[in-house]
């Protein structure tokens, strides 16, 4: 049985679990399950927008942050759950779960200061029942987006530059968040005695570039299902707040972008994560 476990490394590695939230929500429903991916029922409709809203007030601003879904039928539960990352840090998680209907529309103003490169993907999921029969369907989406908020600049947004002073932003933007997240990538990789050459690399948002295709040398049923249970974990381990052991919760908020690492035998599969408060997280999952 596929399952997410605690590795026997030295020192703690802090797998989370959904025995707490962060946020106010039904734990009974609150939860992504994967199960056998169905062949007749498809998203007609997903998709995660960003965009910087109007006002001029000094210091701060306001991002607009959505995704929504529709499926080609009727589910028994409906979840969608979208992560906003700044910088190469999650900076804010939507979720929302609906039973009995086909779509999920979500929406969330997070008032954010200073110059940043936004990037936000979202897991769209649907949990379908026919009779004893119990199957899944699911899909991604992503979107960026880069805001100037510079004493020197008028506060502006674009997601593909117009002007030199909007391709220089985005190279600023771009070289401080690698650099922040290959430097991380290091620290990581030598915490847990890991070596990157082993693995396919990538990070979360890289994931929805295989929706439309398979991972090297899997077939895009056996991807589905990988992308499928890796959610399922990040939802349950992550998301939902990082459990430590001595039983108190980690905030999964002000972390580092999931890396996630999958050898290349398809043995198993890693996600490293550094918390807000430096503590270093590996989720495991075998394959």
């Amino acid at each position: 049985m596929k399952r997410w476990m605690i590795p026997f490394m030295a020192l703690a590695f802090f797998l989370a679990a959904a025995l707490a939230s962060l946020w106010e929500h039904d734990q009974t429903a609150e939860t992504i399950k994967f199960f056998p991916l169905d062949r007749e029922a498809a998203f007609i409709e997903a998709k995660t927008s960003l965009a910087l809203e109007g006002g001029n007030e000094p210091g701060r601003y306001a991002l607009r942050w959505s995704a929504a879904s529709i499926l080609n039928r009727r589910a028994y539960l409906r979840q969608d759950v979208s992560l906003l990352f700044a910088d190469g840090r999650l900076a804010d998680v939507l979720s929302k779960w609906k039973t009995n209907t086909d779509a999920i529309d979500m929406e969330k103003k997070v008032r954010i200061r200073d110059s940043r490169f936004f990037q936000a993907v979202s897991f769209h999921h649907g949990e379908l029942h026919t009779g004893e029969n119990i199957t899944s369907s699911q899909t991604m989406s992503s979107s960026y987006l880069y805001v100037i908020d510079s004493p020197y600049h008028p506060r502006a947004s674009f997601r593909r530059p117009r002007t030199d002073d909007e391709r220089e932003w985005q190279r600023v933007l771009n070289k401080a968040t690698n650099e922040f997240l290959r430097h991380k990538a290091d620290e990581l990789l030598t915490h847990f005695s890991l070596s990157k050459k082993d693995y396919y690399a990538l990070y979360l948002p890289e994931l929805v570039a295989y929706t439309e295709q398979p991972l090297p040398g899997l077939s895009t049923a056996k991807t589905q299902t990988v992308i499928g249970r890796l959610w399922e974990g990040l939802y349950k381990s992550y998301i939902l707040g990082i459990k430590k052991e001595d039983g108190s919760i980690l905030s999964p908020i002000g972390s580092t972008m999931p890396l996630i690492l999958i050898r290349k035998d398809y043995s198993r599969l890693f996600v490293l994560i550094e918390a807000k408060t430096g503590e270093k997280v590996m989720l495991v999952q075998l394959l």
